[in-house]
């Protein structure tokens, strides 16, 4: 039986990966840390799906602290997706917990899986490494990182440490995944926000003027891309993953009200340090190499967020 590593399988896209990896027929073990830096009950929610799953096993730890090498026994693939998010957080004395969750844990996860042998890690990288680029798209292969915040700097680190690790032969494959939505995004993200407002009718914290752009990406498109590339990516590749439209966040809000048939009220607050004005990504090479491109329009992904949103309201 093929067996998988899902590190971060309680999150808002591991828990969709590991979803997809039992509907394919892996055994898959989940490894969570259940940080604090959102409510642990979201977290179990996510699981509800795989809740007495017989082919999953999730064990509750830090990877910094966890004995990864019987977890890693036998050779499986590995998908990394555990991190610290988000940028807000990540300046000042919160850097120390990005620097451990994020850039040690990546050299942990990559250190375990070369001793193990496992045939294949692919790891999850940010559209923030970019930073603000001079000209968009953003490519692979030509645009500059240069981060914005010390959050994307310690995914900037994540490659660099995969790069060497590939280069002493471990098959690495790296996502620079752009802005996911979806069912079970985190409670801090954009259009969850967005949706509980138009939910409880309240006030809508917008921050800056709501002209930023992103390629938004919807997560079953991403788990799509990241089973392709497990299988088909040759060793060391480093793919943009976004989606195929690029919208302003007033935009897309308007595109959730016409979802929704509500209207959201809107209080424009000071930017987020370290933010970035816009992402848009360049998805020829990952089309090229494993046939991978989204599928999903923005109204689309939306409506099913918005469903999502409107039933877990609805059950509580």
């Amino acid at each position: 039986m093929r067996r998988a590593i899902v590190t971060g399988a309680a999150g808002f896209i591991g828990s969709h990966l590991s979803e997809r990896l039992i509907a394919e027929g892996y055994s898959v073990t989940g490894i969570d840390a259940f940080t604090d830096y959102y409510d642990r009950a979201d977290k179990l929610a996510n699981l509800t799906a795989l809740e007495g799953a017989p082919r999953f096993d999730l064990v509750e730890g830090d990877l910094n602290d966890l004995d990864l090498a019987p977890l890693f026994a036998g050779a499986p693939v590995v998908f990394h997706l555990a991190a610290q998010p988000g940028v807000r957080l990540s300046f000042g004395e919160g850097f120390a917990r990005y620097t451990a969750d994020n850039i040690l844990a990546t050299q942990r996860v990559l250190e375990a899986a070369s001793a193990a042998g496992c045939p294949r890690v692919v790891w999850a990288s940010s559209s923030s490494v970019y930073g603000d680029a001079a000209a968009y798209p953003c490519v692979e292969a030509t645009t500059p990182t240069a981060p914005r915040s010390p959050y994307g700097v310690t995914k900037r680190a994540c490659e660099d440490l995969a790069a060497v690790y590939g280069n002493a032969g471990l098959s690495t494959a790296g996502l620079r995944y752009f802005t996911v939505y979806g069912p079970r995004q985190r409670p801090d993200m954009f259009f969850r926000r967005v949706c509980e407002r138009l939910l409880d009718g309240g006030t809508f914290q917008m921050y800056g003027t709501g002209e930023q752009s992103r390629s938004f990406t919807y997560v079953g498109d991403v788990v799509a891309a990241t089973r392709r590339v497990m299988e088909d990516a040759p060793p060391g590749a480093l793919y943009n993953v976004g989606g195929g439209e690029e919208a302003t966040n007033l935009e897309a809000i308007a595109v959730l009200e016409e979802v929704s048939g509500r209207r959201l009220e809107v209080e424009y607050v000071d930017a987020v340090k370290g933010d970035m004005q816009r992402t848009n990504a360049d998805v020829s090479r990952i089309r090229e190499d494993v046939g991978w491109e989204p599928q999903t329009s923005l109204r689309d992904g939306l409506a099913q967020m918005w469903s999502w949103a409107a039933a877990r309201v609805a059950a509580e």
